[in-house]
């Protein structure tokens, strides 16, 4: 495994050290009050949900808008956008990191995507590789490439505060339908070391003869918690998982200046322990217990190994995300992958 801090930062680290220590202290006594508070937050989630009445959706399209690994003629990114689309309308699912990169501008153009194709935006969570970058991050302002063109009343469905421009916001506090005729599964949360408490949703639709598509951002909940909240909300059979599950076991994704930011602030452990095999190995075994029978794996914030063992262990046919790529679900009573 590589360094996920390069040694040319050692010295510096250690000359910082009388300052750091305290920080790393403070960081920790925040990092386990939060242990509790999204514990209990999410047990009082999970004890209030009721079941939903799902629609059947004659079918389910998943456009892949920005994702690490692409298809020819499409940028990648350690990002994600999804576009959903079905027999009941359109929604876009995160933004990657929106302007400040070239990705999701680049590849909505190949698939000749605009705004007004869809009739809400969703952002699982507040991180600037979902809802539009370090600038839209830090001003909790949820930010879409200009190229995408103006909004046009759509609503943005958020899992904490923020707003977005030149869209009516609404927070998302318990499992609900969205339009589209999906659902989500509400706010869960996560203790993160440098990054505190946060909010994660996933997306849930049913369909028909087919069973449940369950749809996750970054699965920074972890997915089991997840599964947890959809199967207070359907007991139908689950036929898809897709998206991150957050395993950067051998390093991460846009690292930056020797260091390999995925795998010190969105594991959910503190910064001297790493994720690990171990931890991928108590997933996979998860997973196989519910059973899915396809599931669709997100590169943007799991690495090549993480990867490849859930493709080789995973008992579901298991792929991985292409930005440029199309999967359909439904309709004819099999699936199609474009």
């Amino acid at each position: 495994m590589a360094f996920r801090i390069s040694p040319v930062w050692w010295p510096v680290l250690g000359v910082a050290s009388p300052l750091l220590a305290p920080l790393l202290y403070g960081k920790n006594r925040r990092y386990k009050a939060n242990l509790e508070e999204v514990a209990e937050r999410n047990q009082a989630r999970m004890r209030k949900a009721e079941p939903i009445d799902l629609p059947e959706l004659d079918f389910l399209e998943l456009t892949v808008l920005v994702e690490e690994k692409t298809s020819d003629g499409f940028y990648g990114d350690a990002g994600v956008s999804y576009l959903f689309r079905t027999d009941r309308g359109a929604l876009l699912f995160d933004v990657g990191f929106g302007p400040e990169r070239p990705a999701l501008a680049h590849n909505a153009a190949q698939l000749d995507f605009k705004l007004d194709q869809v009739e809400a935006l969703v952002i699982s969570h507040l991180h600037p590789d979902h809802m539009g970058g370090m600038k839209a991050c830090r001003s909790k302002q949820v930010t879409v490439p200009a190229e995408l063109g103006r909004p046009n009343g759509q609503t943005c469905f958020l899992p904490d505060q923020a707003e977005a421009d030149g869209m009516p916001c609404e927070l998302v506090n318990a499992p609900r339908m969205l339009p589209a005729g999906i659902a989500t599964t509400g706010p869960l949360a996560r203790s993160l070391f440098f990054m505190g408490l946060m909010e994660e949703q996933a997306l849930v639709a049913n369909v028909k003869n087919k069973g449940l598509v369950v749809i996750t951002g970054c699965g920074h909940p972890t997915i089991e918690v997840i599964l947890q909240m959809v199967r207070r909300l359907s007991d139908k059979p689950i036929h898809v998982i897709g998206g991150g599950l957050h395993f950067p076991v051998t390093g991460g994704r846009g690292n930056r200046l020797g260091i390999q930011f995925q795998t010190l602030i969105g594991t959910g452990k503190p910064a001297w322990r790493k994720i690990t095999d171990d931890d991928l190995s108590d997933t996979i075994t998860a997973l196989n217990l519910v059973k899915p029978d396809k599931v669709f794996l997100s590169a943007h914030d799991s690495c090549d190994h993480s990867l490849a063992r859930m493709q080789k262990e995973l008992d579901a046919d298991t792929d991985v995300f292409k930005a440029g790529k199309t999967y359909r679900f439904g309709e004819t009573g099999s699936e199609a992958v474009h």
